[in-house]
């Protein structure tokens, strides 16, 4: 059983992706390479999409979180199935506006946006910008004043939740780089000040709790937290908002004995707790925005090495060395996130061979995995590691002067570049 639908085993015995044969894809493109199934990223997408409308109507909408995998395509698929987008920096929104996406369904994040930044998404009249602080308020009320121009804003709020997979705590989340408190009482004050501020357009709020959840009780928790906060905001300034964005989060399958909610369930449970507890409270159903990323495109990528070397030191470990390492897979040496791996030219034989897949990188930490059941491999086989679509090419350096590898898409047998990998004049193109 696989992470996702999109990947299969054919009669030669190798791992295929989305109906290509993983074997031609490091033949043509060399490795480590990324690879993403398009028509997985677009069910993804569907699936959140009409979710949506069944729940809410007209009265909402999926952003997709930009930061799990940002590049010109990904932008353009978006937009084809109907979604908004989530950026958190002056490049992700460049890189938008450069893909021909409507910028009114933008929404801008980030904790320390810089003046150039705030500009751009004023002149470019992006839909929704996250304010993260009141400096940043001031900052945007007087760039809104120069160009005569008001800006539409949430305001980021720290619910009092945190959570992340399996676990989630309740109170006391105080301790972020990122928001507003509103046990403190600066939550509401920040408020009040954004009602009052002539250049600014409140229209609602913003939570996000954490990420690679599996519970749905941390979202409708969550959702409680904030309408009962729009109900304080209704009664102390008379000001309804009008808007609530839930934020993303949502876990995938990195390991096939994970087992996520299905979009629909958490949808579904948590706008019905919505349109309840907004009745309680005297309050309209707000319009709903919600920002799934590595749902969206996790699961659908993989990346292919090949094997340069199998170094076993008896009685303590095996290593399996790669071309590729933490310049393009940083998430193990940060995280100890855990992945499937598999030996695609083998991918129908037994894992029995325990492993540790390493790095080129000149770092004794440079690891993609410890202690991993795969195939029995040698050098020149293919490495294949699933679930590698956010948070990879996202994440991606040129440590040790690597290039970052290119990413190729694959639908329906076909397969195209979509990010060219980096050449060695790419790597010293800025140098003086």
């Amino acid at each position: 059983m696989f992470v996702s639908d999109c990947l299969n085993i054919n009669a030669n015995g190798h791992l295929t992706i989305g109906n290509v044969d993983t074997m031609e894809l490091a033949k043509q493109y060399g490795t480590p390479v990324y690879v993403i199934d398009e028509q997985a990223v677009r069910n993804n997408c569907k699936a959140f999409v009409s979710s949506m409308k069944e729940n809410y109507g007209e009265n909402g909408l999926v952003l997709y979180a930009s930061k799990a995998f940002c590049c010109k395509e990904m932008c353009r698929i978006c937009n084809e199935e109907g979604m908004g987008l989530d950026v958190v920096s002056g490049g992700e929104l460049y890189t938008a506006i450069s893909a021909g996406f409507p910028t009114e369904k933008i929404c801008f994040h980030g904790n320390n946006k810089t003046v150039q930044e705030l500009t751009m998404a004023v002149e470019n009249g992006v839909g929704r910008i996250v304010v993260d602080n009141i400096e940043e308020l001031g900052r945007l009320d007087s760039i809104c004043k120069e160009k005569n121009l008001k800006a539409n804003i949430l305001l980021r709020i720290k619910p009092g939740v945190e959570a992340h997979t399996h676990e989630f705590i309740r109170t006391g989340q105080i301790d972020s780089k990122f928001g507003f408190a509103i046990e403190t009482g600066e939550a509401l004050d920040a408020v009040k000040k954004a009602i009052a501020t002539e250049n600014i357009n409140i229209t609602g709020l913003h939570c996000h709790i954490g990420s690679q959840i599996f519970d749905i009780d941390p979202f409708v928790f969550a959702a409680k937290v904030m309408l009962d906060f729009m109900a304080l905001v209704k009664k102390e300034t008379g000001t309804e908002l009008k808007e609530l964005n839930l934020g993303g989060g949502f876990g995938i399958k990195y390991l096939s004995t994970e087992n996520p909610p299905a979009f629909f369930d958490y949808m579904n449970t948590v706008a019905g707790k919505v349109k309840e507890y907004a009745k309680e409270l005297g309050l309209n159903s707000p319009f709903i925005f919600i920002e799934p990323g590595r749902s969206i495109v996790g699961a659908a990528g993989i990346t292919l090495y090949t094997v340069g070397s199998v170094k076993e030191i008896p009685n303590i470990r095996t290593y399996v060395a790669i071309d590729g390492g933490m310049f393009d897979n940083p998430r193990y040496i940060l995280y100890q996130s855990k992945y499937e791996i598999m030996c695609a030219n083998k991918a129908n034989e037994p894992k029995d061979m325990c492993v540790t897949v390493a790095g080129k990188c000149c770092e004794s930490g440079d690891l993609i995995g410890e202690h991993t059941m795969i195939q029995q491999v040698e050098p020149g086989d293919i490495l294949a590691v699933l679930s590698t679509g956010a948070y990879n090419f996202s994440m991606a350096s040129n440590y040790n002067r690597n290039g970052r590898p290119p990413v190729v898409m694959v639908n329906n047998g076909e397969s195209r570049i979509i990010v060219k990998g980096d050449s060695y004049e790419d790597l010293v193109r800025n140098d003086i």
